[in-house]
């Protein structure tokens, strides 16, 4: 559909709105306050006004219920401040306009509900005024199309609902109209309304009898369009997954939810323990506010159980329960299973209802829960939040509950248990307490917990506590902030302090440093000499787990650093972590494995031993682990062309990192490998600007660059140079300020170097690809060279050694197939074509494009395969990009380097130099030498005769 973007996530909802205004001439959008019913009739409004038809607004109040013709004098108001329309006065001199055309009593009757004539004793003629408000309509409609929007349908009084529904009734089918509705599931009294559409409901204000073609439901946003939301307004993306669960995925509960995690500028470590406060709880206390008290206490319980259902509050002492549940379920507070379950839509409402509520409210809702449960780990869980006196005997219950609940691999559980039990210990064992909140900041820490490992963190460091224990404490606390690393330095100088004398400890603080050396000051270096000591340290203790933790982060930085000795360090740690076998694979040598065949495009062997590691991380593993294995496993089939593959693990990836809470830059990264290869070049552009501005919020510098070079490689393919150009620029900043010597692993030397080609820049282009090729022939990156010969083959062409070039990409493509790189392939052959293109082959140029159309039909590489079927011949006025195919066929123009043909386009189209220049990212009088270059090699001394050499 053409005119002004959808809301974000609502594309395809407003497509159907469109379809049904189309089909039937009225829609009906409904839903849950907040979820953007408005927001979507709004951008159907603008798309209105765009084609030029009227568009009329009624937007209605609450109170308006209660005013007989409210309504429907607003929508006159409305016809009149929308059209200019002069006239409403009961007997106007001279009136015009749809008014002045108005039969007398018609025009009266007009005038008295809008209260510019006296109402008579007997009020207005009810026949007449029907009559005027349908004229008034129909006679709109005279002039063009119309769109009324009624944003707030179920506020309309009955008068003018009845008056409405008459007038629509007989006006034509120019006029279109959208209705905007939110449920009221209660009265004044706290009793359920009837069904709005039902006839004996005297509060019906359907203005038509909806059907369900013209019926929208306005669902809540996904995890991912709430990122999204998040970008549109500016908040931080990085907390998307929590927002989502927080709001439920309604919108205006979302973007309060943000606001109020932007205005407390909490790090993100701390952002689950943050209180939300201001908008976001009043916005739940709103919505909670429509239920009546009675069912808001039922809520309560809910809220205090971990696995609530209608029997489970029924027999804590709500016998209302099922009817409060199904009141709450129509509010859209809540919704019911077959089984009874009750879920809450958002999850700051349950929060909200526990914050708001008193301490013997709460206590007593656990103590009845407690009587009520058929699990003993819940049921000590509730016996302890019942009571706020510590007791150890209580304590020791509430421990070997989470040691239980650990036990049953409910990890989350187990940490808020462990918590608990801390905090149930009275102050008189005092050891015991501090042992217990060590093992609960521990406990949090593997179940990713970051606000219960402060917690118990804070409370341990404002004890007596011995170093030991301060420094473990604060290292459970440093491995929950997960991407997040900055600010924490204070954190890692107070565990250096305490770790003092004791090696072991010292080990776990510097293979911590180690990892925040490389993610949040990008400093590899200082990030292997951490590892070498960490490893060092844990070997003189006798402790292979860190030992080969540390020796893995080592091989990592080895491998970055372009060292030798990357493969010996990985096979030590690999011989270590076997014999250990831990359960988790984060940092561990086994996954770095498999990123180095990665790397080096031994495709197959790294996905085979991906698969078999899945099923067991998927079992026994954290979600985290799994997240990195599917992210990797998406890496691998984006490489090797297994399109489909990549897309489904990439997805995979991201639900479960936006489920978890976590930092979702990393995952959007692997989306956008995964759309370039298969999805869509727009949605890759668009995860990979979601994973540049997730990794700055984190200060993660790894992310950073990779996202980065995501961006600039679809940017370049879809021939926006000067954006590829800037972005990749900062790529290779990025990468040489990390010391990062090795070319496989981000390899943007090749994207780069055709950006510059592309801009004219064959120089640099040239001194680039001549530094990186040694360095990939000495670490035997064959596949880096391969991405070097189809740059410098292009390098070879803009020299006008064509020839050359051609033989270097026939000879690249099949080296690329060799090596198991459909995708690469299919790409070399499209560059194959555009320089057969300018050898005046057309018959090889479009056997290379078919050619390179079969590899990418094969591969389900569907944007490249768009990007092949292109016709040759380029369309005056368009910018092809790199390998699109899309170069001019004339032979006079073959002579013009892309640089040339794109500034040639732009002065055709009428552009100054200036203009050029700005649109180019030139100087002005590099444009005035190029342009003479352009007219020399064309033979035209005009703008007029550019344009006329230009035209197909």
């Amino acid at each position: 559909m053409g005119g002004p973007p959808a809301p974000v996530g609502r594309e395809e909802l407003l497509a159907r709105l469109e379809r049904a205004l189309h089909t039937r001439g009225r829609a009906l959008l409904t839903g849950p306050a907040g979820v953007g019913k408005t927001e979507l009739a709004l951008a159907e409004a603008t798309r209105a006004e765009a084609r030029g038809e009227t568009v009329l607004w009624l937007a209605t109040l609450p109170s308006d219920r209660e005013i007989p013709g409210a309504s429907a004098a607003a929508l006159v108001a409305s016809v009149a401040a929308t059209v200019a329309w002069p006239g409403l006065g009961a007997t106007p001199p001279e009136t015009s306009g749809v008014f002045g055309e108005l039969p007398g009593p018609q025009r009266t009757a007009v005038a008295m509900l809008c209260r510019e004539a006296p109402i008579d004793a007997g009020g207005w003629d009810p026949i007449a005024l029907r009559l005027g408000i349908a004229q008034i309509l129909r006679t709109l409609t005279c002039r063009g199309p119309v769109l009324l929007v009624v944003d707030g349908v179920q506020h309309v009084d009955a008068d003018s609902a009845d008056l409405l529904r008459f007038a629509l009734h007989l006006a034509p089918h120019s006029l279109r109209v959208v209705a905007v509705e939110t449920p009221e599931p209660y009265g004044e009294a706290g009793e359920p309304y009837r069904a709005l559409h039902r006839p004996e409901d005297p509060h019906a204000s359907h203005l038509w009898v909806p059907s369900e073609a013209d019926v929208l439901l306005v669902p809540p946003l996904h995890a991912d369009e709430i990122a999204e939301l998040l970008i549109h307004h500016r908040l931080p993306s990085r907390m998307a997954g929590r927002i989502h669960r927080a709001s439920g995925g309604n919108p205006r509960l979302a973007l309060a939810v943000g606001r109020s995690l932007a205005d407390a500028r909490t790090p993100v470590h701390h952002a689950e323990a943050l209180t939300l406060s201001g908008r976001a709880r009043d916005l739940a206390r709103q919505l909670l506010g429509a239920a009546p008290l009675a069912v808001r206490e039922t809520l309560l319980l809910a809220a205090l159980a971990l696995r609530p259902s209608s029997t489970l509050v029924r027999r804590a002492g709500r016998p209302s329960a099922e009817a409060d549940l199904a009141a709450a379920e129509r509010a859209g507070l809540v919704s019911l299973s077959e089984d009874g379950s009750v879920t809450f839509t958002a999850g700051l409402l349950p929060s909200t209802l526990v914050h708001d509520a008193c301490w013997a409210e709460r206590s007593a809702g656990h103590a009845a829960l407690a009587e009520v449960v058929d699990d003993p780990v819940e049921a000590v869980r509730h016996r302890a939040l019942a009571t706020d006196s510590p007791d150890e005997e209580l304590a020791a219950e509430v421990a070997a509950a989470a040691d239980l609940a650990r036990r049953r691999g409910n990890n989350a559980l187990a940490a808020e248990l462990a918590l608990l039990a801390a905090e149930s210990t009275p102050g008189r064992h005092g050891t015991q307490r501090i042992a217990r909140l060590v093992d609960a900041a521990e406990e949090a820490a593997r179940a990713a917990r970051a606000d219960l490992a402060m917690r118990a963190a804070t409370d341990l460091l404002a004890r007596d506590a011995v170093p030991a224990d301060r420094v473990r404490a604060r290292l459970a606390v440093l491995d929950t902030a997960g991407q997040g690393l900055t600010g924490l330095d204070e954190m890692y100088v107070h565990a250096m302090e305490d770790s003092e004398g004791d090696t072991a400890l010292r080990a776990a603080v510097q293979l911590r440093l180690a990892v925040k050396y490389v993610l949040a000051d990008g400093d590899p270096q200082r990030s292997r000499t951490a590892a070498v000591e960490s490893a060092a340290l844990a070997a003189s203790m006798g402790d292979p787990r860190t030992a080969a933790q540390a020796l893995t982060v080592q091989a990592r930085m080895e491998r970055a650093l372009g060292s030798p000795d990357a493969e010996a360090v990985l096979a030590q740690a690999r011989a270590l972590e076997l014999a250990e076998r831990p359960l988790g694979i984060r940092n561990a040598a086994q996954i770095l494995t498999i990123r180095h065949a990665l790397f080096d495009d031994r495709l197959t062997d790294a996905r085979d031993e991906l698969n078999a590691l899945l099923p067991l991380v998927q079992r026994r593993g954290s979600v985290e682990d799994t997240i990195e294995l599917f992210s990797t496993l998406a890496a691998i089939e984006s490489r090797r062309g297994a399109c489909a593959a990549a897309l489904a693990h990439a997805g995979q990836s991201l639900a479960l990192t936006l489920e978890a809470g976590l930092s979702p830059g990393p995952a959007w990264y692997t989306l956008a490998l995964a759309e370039t290869a298969g999805g869509s070049f727009a949605r890759a552009a668009s995860y990979a600007r979601r994973s540049v501005q997730a990794s700055e919020e984190e200060g993660d510098r790894v992310f950073l660059s990779r996202s980065r070079y995501a961006l600039g490689r679809v940017q370049l393919i879809n021939g926006d140079v000067a954006a590829a150009l800037e972005t990749l620029r900062r790529v290779q900043a990025d990468e040489r300020a990390q010391s990062t010597v090795d070319p496989s692993m981000l390899r943007w030397h090749e994207e780069l170097a055709e950006a510059l080609l592309a801009h004219d820049a064959a120089d640099e282009a040239l001194a680039l690809l001549d530094e990186v090729r040694p360095v990939a022939a000495r670490l035997g990156r064959a596949t880096v060279l391969l991405g070097c010969d189809r740059a410098y083959a292009l390098w070879l062409a803009a020299e006008g050694r064509t020839d050359e070039a051609a033989e270097l990409l026939t000879r690249t493509a099949e080296a690329f197939g060799r090596a198991g790189l459909p995708l690469e392939r299919g790409r070399a052959l499209i560059a194959l074509a555009r320089v057969e293109r300018r050898r005046r082959r057309r018959s090889a140029a479009q056997s290379a494009l078919h050619a390179a159309a079969s590899v990418f039909e094969r591969a389900g590489a569907a944007p490249w395969l768009a990007l092949a079927s292109e016709a040759p011949a380029g369309v005056a006025g368009e910018s092809p990009g790199p390998g699109s195919g899309g170069e001019e066929a004339l032979p006079a123009l073959s002579s013009l380097t892309e640089a040339e043909l794109r500034l040639a386009r732009l002065v055709a189209q009428g552009a100054s130099n200036q203009e050029a220049a700005a649109k180019l990212y030139l100087s002005v009088k590099t444009v005035e030498a190029r342009l003479t270059r352009i007219y020399q090699k064309l033979d035209v001394r005009s703008r007029a005769q550019l344009a006329t050499a230009l035209r197909p």
